[in-house]
């Protein structure tokens, strides 16, 4: 035995040893990348020593990123627990199936960790096992007082003080024998659930991306994000509490049998109470889970909204409707505050139930103890040992009995959040064997070969005999059903209806039809993202798709481009020219490496449909897919991009093409023209043959085909791209041209440009690109960076950041909560001295003398234990509902109001993510963890500082003891809570980029499902986010181990010391008064860990208050309302008056619009035309102000817009935009949310935007409820409801931005007809994309680089040929 416990030593101590200091581990590390946690010996990873290098590292400077590089183990990988989870729910809904049950989320990720559970609560059994070893020593210790004490006043020979030392060493090495096991269980657990929440991020993300038609439609981004940010968190709360379902009965068992050895059966009064408050409990949870689910279905609501409000922030502030939108948002929030604080209410009860359990516990044990509680029905005998060890093991009981409140709390939040998640993952997913796919036939077997094949197949966006009256449309902006065709919407007609089609390969194919035709429905169908009733579709090939809104992500345009392709720079430089790209990128400051801005923010609207067909050239497919991407550019450019990318000519010659157009000038070039006519082909054929045919098709060339004079250019003009493939004059050897040759043959691009520029509303940017920079920018400029690093701030959490929160609860609740906070300690510290009382005069009646009768110890132990109860209940209520919902509600309030308030520049450089993380994380954090971790702080400081007081009464040797453990504690906090402030930070952030990738994604899930390649790349890249998020929580759970176990090993020194000053001074001491400091210091040992760890956590949860007021301290726009007096009916007239007008985007940069001087006269109608960059938005956004002045002014009827409130100004203008933005809601919502109009005159105006016939056949007509984003309206529809809003508006100012690019051309005369009848008398600015639009305007104002060029009736600029606005029409090919 000697033998072996050497080996074991001298095995101990060599394992010891460090592991990363000599060369060779130090090589090891390097080569094998090896983290700290991997180098680390048993010891130190015990210790968790291996952390301190990043702990020091965060106390003396600000932790980042890369600092925690490599830092998590292996196991806590997503892919990993991704793979582990997924099988065991495969499973789990199998078995399920075959019992005819309901599969269960919960049980499923709790069997994927079954082995690991089982590991975790044996190690943490272990752990509480030891821990009540010490209070048993405990009793021996007060039993060695007591014999010491009686036999110096017996005069006979005390005990050794040896015993009494080693009793107090014993009580050491268990305490801190119990810390390391505990840690050790408790870093396990965290483990599980960062692995389980990794995991069901990971489920989640994959279910969107399968997600059916009709499933889409009923899950929204914020319920998704909502899975993700809150439900899915749930396990880490899980984590922590669940196990403690198991480990407290066995707790609670262990203490019961060491309380039976003491007090015998008198303790069933005790567990009597318990029982009677077991029924209490569980109706409180009953309430709580009614609670938890109101709270999370309001929640999901509210960010449901708010995402769409800021996805379409700057429509909301055009329209000003920040007031509208507000008042919804506030009801569903005060719905939510209700379920909070109905929640609250009861955690307070509840809490309060069993924080005073023990103390009513003890108080109907002793009673029955001090009565019949002896040998044979006699009073028991009350001594120091009986009633303090008791009161340890009563105090130590507290703790699992407390817990229990939290834990049935979590289980519940548990239970509803996995209830949910299950609904989700069982939601429909797409069919994907509605489409067979196979690959594209060789070569040699070209020849005839078809790439796609459709049978007799009728589709539909809804499930057959759904009873929804509403065809439901792509998430991309397909058609829903016929807008303009006879009105036959039987509730389950399908969208396409029996399509026999066969696309030869390599062919171009138009798909042409009016508005709600079906158009984009038939390549919805060739995607396989439509149900199929019946027939066949066969697709030979991959393929790729260009959806009709453009869909970018926040990357460099280069990144846009490739998608996860290897980048083969003459390849990518062919396609670059091939979409017109090569003049914007020279115009861009960092050319492909300038970052484009969330949604294409920094982009035109061109510039993003041809980044899109950029994307979609160089994934190289085999067929390519559409979705009318030349009507967000000018004829120029859609000329360029038919020559040398789409036509017969261009750079996909070779590949089969499906081209959905409004546009009949291209369609003569077509190998093929399918012609949809309700949801049915009805013509299909060549050009020739279908002109031959005069029916449909050859009605529609008739009416709207229009002799266009052709731009005739030079042969060196002429040149296509085809020329330089072709190795032609000034080709370089590898077949490509020399950058020179290139710039040369683009040079009618360039010249052209792109003054389709402005089309999109998102395009403030792009002009703010264009300009030039100060010094100070010059940096940012050059690296092509738009969206900077999420702010964070360094260090502690300031008194500035508490104060914030303080005074939104206000702080006399504040100072109430602290006062009731100390009067509940008082009185709790009054309960143990009144029993300490209770001894001493137990023992003097022992001696001879006359004592009071128990019933007055009894009774004055019961009123002390009520009035702390009550004042308990006081505490809990105050801080957690009083002050928690006041301070929830005013800090929400303020920073809805201040975003709402925020100027669009704000909005174009910060990711959505990182706003609705505010409005989702850090909301949740203030409304349900901060107040409960204020009370938690209030709670744990009372009890540690009555505990020391009790401790240097009883011992006042001690108070010698003190300073330096206080100093030691602090500075161990202080030390720590540097580190810690900065991992919860960078955790903080961390999640932004999580919920901006879910954002993107599920706005582009149709290419991400088509395209090769695409769905894996984007499900490695939402690990790669969702593995930073859990290295950094890991960090913050190894950072806050590393704290635990030197505080708690404080704290059992600090009990070393109080027990071996007792022992010294135990010929002195009354028994009675040591019991007492023993018992408070035995319990300080965890406050203490838990005062800190609260700080810590308080500091940490402050965080989120720092993160909102930081958005609540942003400047904002110019004041709503100004005072200003303005004349009735104002604006009048209609005149609106440029007077040396300047403006920029914001300081610092250049003028983008530089002493604009000119007159609107009423009613007049002007055009306003120019290049990229030339100011054209920059005008008409600084009518609405959403750019300010930076000199002299613009006046409407004499009025100067500057000294008017915004809400003023922007009500009395209207604005149709280019890309038409529908909110969920109804219809009468979107048409008019202030309700000022009677439904009389709604169905007017949707008359005459040639909407009225679809609307009514809607179920519920304007009551229709419009889905996110308005996905169940094609575009041109909701460009039409778009044109209804600005005719109900009635407005003097109305300016046109393209409104008509998505629709035909037939609905195009229709709405320009309206246009020229309706707003006669208006004032009309539009914005000219197609330069035909405005030939018939009464004057053109011509802008080149922000400066007023011309400004004359069209026909006088086109007499000139040296005018800019001649230029610009001959290059569309208009003269």
């Amino acid at each position: 035995m000697a033998y072996f416990t050497i080996a074991i030593s001298i095995a101990f101590f060599f394992e010891a040893l460090p592991r990363h200091n000599t060369r060779v581990q130090r090589l090891a590390r390097e080569k094998e990348y090896l983290n700290d946690w991997q180098q680390a010996n048993l010891f130190s990873r015990l210790s968790y020593h291996y952390f301190q290098r990043i702990v020091s590292l965060g106390a003396t400077r600000p932790l980042t990123g890369d600092d925690l590089a490599n830092t998590a183990p292996a196991y806590l990988l997503t892919n990993v627990n991704y793979e582990r989870v997924a099988a065991s729910w495969e499973r789990n809904k199998s078995q399920s199936a075959s019992k005819n049950k309901q599969p269960s989320f919960f049980w499923a990720v709790i069997g994927a960790y079954k082995r690991k559970i089982s590991i975790m609560l044996i190690v943490r059994l272990i752990g509480y096992g030891l821990l009540y070893v010490p209070p048993m020593l405990f009793g021996q210790l007060l039993r060695f007082i007591d014999d010491y004490s009686k036999a110096v006043k017996d005069g006979v020979e005390p005990p050794d003080l040896k015993i009494g030392f080693l009793i107090s060493a014993a009580m050491l090495f268990f305490n801190i024998s119990s810390i390391f096991m505990l840690c050790q269980g408790f870093q396990k657990m965290t483990d599980l659930g960062i692995g389980a929440r990794a995991a069901t991020i990971a489920l989640i993300y994959r279910k969107s991306l399968k997600l059916s038609p009709q499933a889409k439609q009923s899950c929204t981004l914020g319920e998704i994000t909502n899975h993700m940010a809150v439900d899915a968190e749930r396990w880490i709360d899980a984590s922590l509490f669940l196990p403690l379902v198991i480990s407290v009965p066995l707790e609670l068992v262990i203490s019961i049998c060491l309380l039976y050895r003491l007090l015998g059966w008198s303790l069933l009064a005790g567990l009597a109470v318990f029982a009677i408050l077991m029924p209490v409990q569980g109706k409180m949870a009953s309430f709580m889970n009614g609670f938890q689910e109101d709270q999370l279905k309001w929640m999901d609501s509210r960010l449901r909204l708010m995402t769409e409000i800021l996805t379409n922030i700057k429509i909301v502030k055009l329209y000003h409707w920040e007031g509208p939108f507000r008042k919804k948002l506030d009801a569903l929030r005060t719905k939510e505050l209700y379920a909070i604080k109905g929640l609250a209410t009861v955690q307070s009860i509840l809490t309060i139930v069993f924080s005073s359990v023990t103390l009513l516990m003890a108080l109907f044990t002793f009673w029955v103890y001090a009565y019949i509680g002896g040998p044979n029905m006699t009073p028991g005998k009350i001594t120091s040992e009986v009633i303090f060890v008791s009161i340890t093991l009563f105090g130590i009981m507290n703790k699992p009995l407390g817990l229990m409140a939290l834990v049935f709390s979590k289980t519940i939040a548990v239970k509803v959040a996995m209830e949910r998640l299950k609904k989700f993952l069982l939601m429909e997913e797409i069919d994907t064997t509605v489409v067979r796919r196979y690959c594209r036939p060789s070569l040699s077997s070209h020849s005839g070969a078809m790439a796609v094949d459709i049978e007799e197949a009728t589709f539909s966006w809804e499930k057959k005999l759904d009873s929804t009256a509403s065809f439901k449309d792509a998430s991309q902006g397909t058609e829903a059903q016929p807008l303009l065709a006879s009105n036959n919407s039987e509730p389950d007609r399908p969208n396409l209806l029996s399509i026999t089609l066969r696309i030869p390969d390599g062919s171009l194919t138009a798909i042409v039809g009016r508005i709600g035709q079906g158009k984009s429905s038939l390549l919805g169908a060739i995607m396989g993202e439509m149900y199929k009733r019946n027939g066949s579709i066969t697709v030979y090939g991959e393929l790729a798709y260009v959806p009709q809104q453009a869909w970018i992500i926040n990357a460099t345009v280069r990144d846009n481009i490739l998608f996860g392709k290897p980048f083969d720079e003459d390849r990518y430089n062919r396609i670059i020219f091939a979409a017109g790209l090569k003049p914007d990128l020279e115009m861009l400051a960092a050319g492909d490496q300038t970052e484009i801005g969330e949604r294409g923010i920094n982009l035109s609207g061109g510039q993003k449909q041809r980044v899109s067909l950029a994307r979609a050239a160089y994934q190289d497919a085999d067929i390519y897919l559409l979705d009318d991407p030349l009507s967000a550019v000018d004829a120029h450019v859609d000329q360029h991009l038919w020559q040398n990318l789409i036509g017969p000519e261009g750079l996909l010659r070779d590949k089969t093409r499906l081209l959905v157009t409004h546009g009949i000038h291209h369609l003569e070039y077509m190998d093929q023209i399918i012609v949809l006519k309700d949801g049915a082909i009805n013509e299909v054929g060549e050009y020739q043959q279908l002109m031959k045919a005069r029916s449909a098709f050859y009605q529609l060339i008739k009416d709207f085909s229009k002799t266009r004079k052709k731009a005739r250019h030079s042969s060196s003009h002429k040149r296509t791209l085809r020329d330089l493939l072709h190795g032609r004059k000034d080709t370089g050897a590898d077949g490509y041209g020399s950058t020179a040759s290139v710039r040369s043959s683009i040079s009618q691009v360039d010249s052209q440009s792109d003054s389709e520029g402005e089309a999109s509303e998102r395009n403030t940017i792009a002009e703010e690109f264009a300009a030039k920079v100060d010094k100070n920018d010059a940096d940012n400029d050059e690296s092509g960076e738009l969206i900077a690093d999420e702010k964070m701030e360094v260090g502690r959490v300031g008194w500035s950041v508490m104060m914030v929160y303080a005074r939104a609860a206000s702080i006399r609740n504040a100072l109430l909560c602290i006062v009731l906070s100390v009067l509940a300690q008082a009185c709790h510290l009054g309960t143990n001295f009144w029993l300490r009382y209770w001894i001493s005069d137990t023992q003097a009646r022992d001696s001879g003398a006359e004592g009071r009768p128990v019933s007055y110890y009894l009774i004055g132990y019961g009123l002390f234990v009520i009035l702390f109860m009550c004042i308990d209940i006081a505490v809990n209520y105050t801080t957690q509902v009083i002050c928690g919902i006041r301070a929830s509600k005013v800090i929400y309030d303020r920073l809805l109001t201040r975003v709402l308030r925020l100027p669009m520049s704000f909005f174009d450089v910060t990711p959505m993510g990182r706003i609705v993380n505010r409005f989702s994380s850090d909301i949740y954090n203030i409304d349900l963890q901060l107040a409960e971790e204020w009370n938690d702080l209030f709670v744990f400081i009372s009890i540690i500082g009555g505990t020391l007081f009790v401790i240097a009464y009883s011992t006042p040797v001690f108070l010698i003891a003190v300073p330096p453990l206080i100093m030691t504690y602090f500075w161990v906090q202080h030390y720590f809570i540097k580190s810690s402030s900065s991992l919860k930070r960078l955790y903080s952030v961390s999640k932004s980029p999580l919920y901006q990738h879910f954002s993107e994604t599920l706005n582009g899930v149709s290419s991400i499902r088509v395209m090769k390649g695409l769905r894996e790349q984007f499900i490695q890249q939402n690990e790669s986010r969702i593995d930073i998020l859990s290295n950094r929580l890991n960090a913050y759970n190894f950072d806050n181990r590393w704290l635990q176990i030197r505080l708690e090993s404080l704290g059992g020194i600090t009990v070393f010391i109080s027990a071996s000053l007792a022992v010294m001074n135990a010929a002195r001491l009354d028994p009675s008064l040591v019991g007492l400091a023993l018992s408070y210091a035995l319990n300080m040992v965890g406050f203490i860990n838990y005062l800190v760890r609260t700080v810590s956590e308080v500091q940490n949860a402050l965080v989120s208050v720092e993160r909102v007021d930081e958005y609540s301290q942003k400047p904002t726009e110019a004041p709503i309302e100004t005072g200003a007096r303005l004349p009735q009916n104002w604006p009048a007239e209609g005149r609106v008056v440029f007077k040396n007008y300047f403006t920029r985007y914001r300081e610092g940069l250049d003028l983008v619009i530089k002493d604009a001087s000119f007159i609107v006269e009423p009613s007049q109608s002007v055009g306003i035309v120019g290049r990229t960059g030339a100011g054209k938005s920059s005008l008409t956004l600084a009518l609405f102000r959403i750019v300010e002045a930076a000199g002299s002014s613009i006046e409407i009827d004499g009025i100067d817009i500057s000294t008017l409130g915004l809400k003023d100004l922007r009500q009395h203008l209207s604005i149709i935009p280019q890309d038409p933005t529908l909110f969920a809601g109804t219809v009468r919502d979107n048409l008019d949310p202030f309700e000022e109009h009677s439904d009389k005159d709604l169905w007017e105006a949707l008359e005459r935007s040639h909407l009225k016939d679809h609307i009514s056949s809607l179920a519920g007509g304007l009551s229709y409820e419009v889905a996110q984003n308005g996905e169940n309206f094609s575009v041109g529809q909701r460009s039409l409801i778009c044109l209804a809003r600005a005719l109900l508006r009635k407005t003097k100012v109305l300016v046109l931005d393209e409104a008509t690019a998505a629709v035909d051309v037939e609905t195009d005369e229709l709405i320009q007809k309206t246009i020229r009848k309706e707003f006669k008398d208006r004032t009309v600015l539009t914005i000219a994309h197609r330069i035909k639009t405005v030939m018939d305007s009464d004057r053109i104002l011509v802008l080149d680089k922000g400066r007023v060029q011309e400004y004359e009736a069209p026909s006088e600029l086109l007499k000139r040929k040296d005018s800019l606005f001649y230029q610009l029409a001959e290059q569309a090919g208009e003269i």
